[in-house]
């Protein structure tokens, strides 16, 4: 069978919610308690825009959310307990925030490179560099 570039992509269902419209966060609420319910294993929260600025400078490009059975799996069958809880959202989230972003830009750095068509060893220095940061002890649960 010859491969062709539209069997390498599928379709993923998705939500544009609006945070200030209560109708379209009750909907959103309803669809997800309604997905994680059905053993759905969690989600990707995306900004609508590709890159997304604050007054801080670019945002995390997304975030994991995880339904309650996949986090009972990870974080063992108590762990909605009051005290494993606070301890869990004691934990410190800038580290990973951190290298997601750093990889983030480093990505974007190589996608502009190869576009510019500058030689592909400055490519693969941003290859070489998210393989780096891949390389940094962080918690993997987080």
């Amino acid at each position: 069978m010859r491969w062709r570039a539209t069997n390498l992509f599928l379709a993923s269902a998705h939500r544009v919610v609006d945070l200030n419209d209560p109708e379209s966060v009750a909907a959103a609420e309803e669809w997800w308690l309604d997905l994680t319910g059905q053993g759905g294993e969690g989600m990707v929260v995306k900004p609508l825009g590709f890159l997304a600025r604050s007054r801080k400078g670019l945002e995390q490009p997304a975030v994991k959310v995880r339904g309650r059975e996949y986090l009972r799996i990870i974080y063992g069958p108590e762990y909605t307990r009051p005290e494993n809880l606070e301890r869990l959202r004691a934990r410190g989230l800038n580290a990973k925030r951190s290298l997601a972003l750093r990889e983030f830009a480093l990505g974007i750095e190589g996608l502009e490179r190869f576009v510019h068509r500058e030689p592909l060893r400055r490519v693969h220095e941003c290859v070489f560099g998210v393989s780096a940061l891949e390389s940094e002890t962080l918690d993997p649960r987080l």
